[in-house]
């Protein structure tokens, strides 16, 4: 999808389609590829499909929270002139979602969130990656999927590269307490944005328990699984994460 990367001012994104704004929020490893399946089926449907390339490694490093992520997300949205956008993020771009919904009610008609960080402490990983170690950074990335095979080896390699650099390894981490100190349970119950949580249930980064208390605490919530899925169900299961996704946003006419 790199080819279709346009670059205005400061931002980098896809644009796709037109109609109701549908804004894709990739996570911390995530590439824009990531939600391909989304993005190729949504526009049809009458949706103007855009994913930003979020600054994960180009902030100053005392910027790199959660919260400036949010506030980036919002100066794109005011860069595009858009109003009543639909969130969409996974994992880390759905925290980032959350967040900026909480700050920014007024923007967000609808919030989708699969996999999201935000509740639960280990949600970005566990311990420090071990640098240099391919055959454990595979591990690792095959353990995100119920299905390992869904770890390319391009996947893989893109992985290893970030946590051998440096700086990128240092953000990483940065990012990682950001998060962990952004816990939102206590603001979830006064966001009635209308939300929609689909689930991987073998997902072992952000487990099933993590999607009940999302849904418990959201006022105005849905939750959806799927079967024999992991941490990312749009690209694990893209057909069934689409049909999900457009029965609910039928379902509240959006």
């Amino acid at each position: 999808m790199e080819e279709q990367i346009i670059e205005e001012g400061k931002y980098r994104y896809i644009e796709m389609g037109d109609g109701t704004p549908m804004i894709i929020l990739h996570g911390l490893m995530g590439g824009l590829s990531n939600f391909q399946g989304v993005s190729e089926y949504f526009p049809s449907k009458g949706y103007k499909v855009l994913i930003p390339e979020l600054p994960i490694y180009h902030m100053p490093m005392l910027k790199t929270t959660v919260k400036n992520f949010a506030k980036f997300l919002e100066g794109f949205i005011e860069f595009k002139d858009l109003k009543d956008v639909i969130l969409l993020g996974n994992s880390l771009g759905g925290h980032i979602g959350l967040l900026h919904t909480k700050m920014f009610p007024q923007m967000v008609k609808a919030l989708v969130i699969t996999g999201s960080s935000g509740l639960y402490e280990s949600a970005m990983g566990d311990g420090y990656p071990k640098r240099g170690d391919y055959e454990f950074i595979k591990k690792k990335a095959e353990d995100v999927f119920y299905d390992p095979k869904v770890a390319t080896k391009e996947i893989v390699d893109e992985v290893f590269a970030t946590v051998n650099d440096r700086m990128k390894l240092v953000k990483t981490l940065a990012i990682a307490k950001s998060a962990i100190r952004h816990n939102m349970s206590k603001d979830l119950p006064s966001m009635n944005t209308p939300t929609c949580i689909i689930w991987g249930e073998n997902d072992t980064v952000t487990p099933p328990n993590v999607a009940k208390e999302f849904h418990e605490l959201l006022p105005d919530s849905d939750l959806y699984w799927i079967e024999k899925c992991g941490h990312a169900p749009m690209m694990e299961h893209p057909r069934e994460f689409n049909k999900i996704l457009e029965a609910w946003l039928d379902k509240r006419r959006f």
